[in-house]
């Protein structure tokens, strides 16, 4: 099972984060913050409250909202071909 060891932000809606397979590297998750749960995150100074969740081994922020840890990945991983 994949797990998030380390998150920092960065800016805007860009996050750094290290995962247990020895990844890390830049997502920006600011296409994806719709819905209930993360329009929230929108304001910045909100998003930028990310914190480990070592229980699920993900990232999440007060209001509740976490995102999978494989997605994630993918996510980096796209990023980082894209570029």
């Amino acid at each position: 099972m994949l797990h998030i060891t380390d998150v920092a932000y960065l800016e805007e809606y860009r996050l750094w984060l290290a995962f247990d397979n020895g990844v890390s590297g830049q997502v920006d998750l600011g296409g994806e913050l719709w819905g209930e749960m993360f329009a929230p995150l929108l304001d910045r100074a909100a998003f930028a409250e990310v914190a480990l969740d070592r229980e699920l081994g993900t990232i999440a922020w007060k209001n509740g909202a976490d995102l999978a840890p494989e997605y994630l990945l993918e996510r980096l991983q796209r990023e980082e071909v894209a570029a």
